[in-house]
């Protein structure tokens, strides 16, 4: 049976099945529904604005893109995004996907916290991006219709979201500090974890290695 919310279909594929099963096994209820409900916003997102998007692509770009706060890819620290990235691609190349369309899924997931990029690019790439900052932060919200809104709650729970999906970031974040330069994930550490400070670009350009 088609499994159909707030008018968003979910792509009956193997990739689909496989990527469901993936997130439940691996990842906890929070970031399970959030994720699904980064795919179904960002589906109406891309109705609203006419994206042409490959739901199978969307759906597995959603689905991985917070995985590497709990499960880093390799043993290298990087980009909890960059992990997430990583581990679609292959994910996508180990089911006989191309490499353009694993290409697109990596560029959803690694840049969905870069504000400004992802909705200059591909449409799964931007609808990532929009799902997330509607769930995330209320982006868009105003946008669509309410009852629908509703029914995608309904569907998959936020429960209390804002204090436990900030806690995650903390746990993914707090032993690789390093990697959340230059991005929004610092505002989190910062906030959260005491001593933390981050460094600045200015600092960065001050201190670098050359007399002027």
């Amino acid at each position: 049976m088609t499994d159909i919310i707030a008018g968003v279909e979910i792509p009956e594929t193997s990739a689909v099945t496989g990527a469901t099963e993936f997130l439940r096994e691996r990842t906890s209820p929070l970031i399970f529904h959030h994720s699904r409900r980064v795919f179904l916003f960002g589906s109406l997102h891309a109705r609203e604005l006419n994206l042409r998007i490959d739901p199978e692509l969307l759906y597995v770009s959603a689905m991985f893109h917070d995985v590497g706060l709990s499960i880093p890819f390799s043993d290298t620290q990087q980009r909890f995004e960059l992990d997430g990235a990583d581990h679609a691609r292959k994910f996508l190349l180990d089911r006989g996907f191309s490499e353009s369309a694993a290409e697109v899924v990596w560029r959803a997931i690694a840049l969905h916290t870069t504000p400004g990029i992802p909705g200059r690019m591909e449409p799964e790439v931007a609808a990532t991006n929009h799902g997330v900052l509607t769930d995330a932060i209320g982006w868009g919200l105003d946008r669509l219709e309410s009852d629908l809104v509703n029914e995608i709650v309904a569907a998959h729970p936020r429960g209390d979201f804002k204090k436990e999906f900030l806690q995650a970031f903390v746990d993914g974040l707090q032993d690789r500090p390093d990697t959340t330069y230059g991005t929004v994930n610092a505002d989190v550490l910062e906030h959260f974890v005491p001593g933390f400070r981050r460094t600045s670009m200015v600092e960065r350009i001050i201190e670098a290695p050359w007399p002027r």
